[in-house]
């Protein structure tokens, strides 16, 4: 797709650059659940040659009225000529009843006919016009929202965390150069850019200059650590969260302008060795990192009356206090007493009402 482009508007352009029309193959927007053009087309056809056919079997019962003996070839001939408007003349009616039915029945259906096959030819024609009005939008309106590179298994997990914790899947933008997994995030009613985000054109059509955050999980470490360059290099003030597989590229990700950096093969190491010695405390670990029931660790802004208290005895279960950026676990000198403007990370009990709001209608 982008080597068309390319050789369509000249191989020096950008992606961010291209007119909103040439980005219907590269951004996907979400929408309802719909039949494509093509179902609409065959749909349509279908009414307007059962249309034909009921009015060949009109014009044939009644064949004895027209100028000439009719065979129903005849009467499906007539028909087509009379409900497309063209109109020979070779055929026409001559007796009173014969005109009648063509102004009670041939008429009607010449009007529908016409309105199905009309309609269905503006309907294609305005379909890539409507996308590409809202693709300009889009890329108008968004702002402060949060670009997920890759939609592997760890770029899922991210977003069903996201989700879960509130977010709206329209500001959730993923980007990956897989179309069948871009496709799967177009049903859950997120963004898609499709395109490899080592480039910078594909960020930035991604919005990644005006985002809030960046999640950037691609399956191999190299790629992590490119990315996040091109990423730092074009948001600076984006909040980059990063995953790697290996623990000696962590500092190479923070060189790169990770902010937070997230070591998947170490963490899945030492669930293994927990898994082996005391199985409970995988399983609670597992059901606090789950967001959807359970257990689950959020963040806060204290209240008013939780101000100068101490954090242990509060009510919520307090791991930690975040005071001008900076986290403070619990047991630390800095948590004796709750100040104004801190935040708590507390266990929170997820209810499965609140998890799933369709299981209680």
């Amino acid at each position: 797709m982008r080597d068309k482009i390319r050789d369509r508007f000249g191989a020096d352009i950008e992606l961010d650059d291209l007119p909103d029309h040439a980005l219907l193959g590269v951004i996907r927007m979400p929408e309802a659940a719909r039949r494509g053009p093509w179902r609409l087309i065959v749909r349509r056809l279908s009414y307007a040659l059962a249309m034909l056919l009921i009015a060949a079997i009109v014009v044939y019962v009644d064949r004895g009225g027209y100028s000439e003996h009719l065979t129903f070839v005849d009467a499906l001939y007539y028909s087509a000529v009379s409900l497309s408007t063209t109109g020979y003349g070779d055929i026409a009616p001559v007796t009173e009843r014969a005109r009648i039915l063509n102004i009670l029945v041939i008429t009607p259906l010449r009007v529908v006919f016409l309105a199905l096959l009309v309609g269905t030819t503006l309907t294609v024609l305005t379909e890539e016009s409507r996308r590409a009005l809202q693709i300009q939008r889009w890329r108008k309106q968004m702002r402060n929202h949060t670009v997920v590179i890759g939609y592997g298994t760890k770029g899922r997990s991210a977003i069903a965390a996201l989700l879960a914790d509130g977010t709206d899947p329209s500001q959730i933008v993923v980007v990956d150069k897989d179309q069948q997994a871009l496709e799967q995030a177009s049903v859950r009613g997120l963004v898609t850019v499709h395109g490899s985000a080592t480039k910078g054109d594909v960020l930035k059509l991604a919005g990644v200059p005006r985002a809030r955050s960046v999640v950037v999980a691609p399956n191999k470490d190299d790629t992590a650590v490119l990315v996040t360059l091109s990423v730092r290099e074009i948001a600076p003030g984006a909040t980059i969260v990063a995953s790697v597989r290996e623990s000696e590229n962590r500092h190479l990700l923070t060189q790169s302008g990770a902010d937070q950096v997230v070591i998947s093969s170490e963490t899945a190491g030492r669930m293994l060795g927990l898994a082996t010695v005391t199985p409970s405390v995988v399983e609670m670990m597992e059901d606090l990192l789950s967001p959807d029931e359970g257990f689950s660790v959020a963040e806060r802004l204290v209240t008013e009356e939780e101000i100068g208290a101490n954090p242990r005895h509060l009510a919520d279960i307090v791991l930690g206090v975040v005071r001008s950026g900076e986290l403070y676990r619990i047991d630390s000198p800095e948590c004796e007493s709750v100040e104004p403007g801190d935040r708590l990370l507390f266990v929170r009990r997820v209810l499965k009402e609140e998890a799933d709001p369709d299981a209680v209608k």
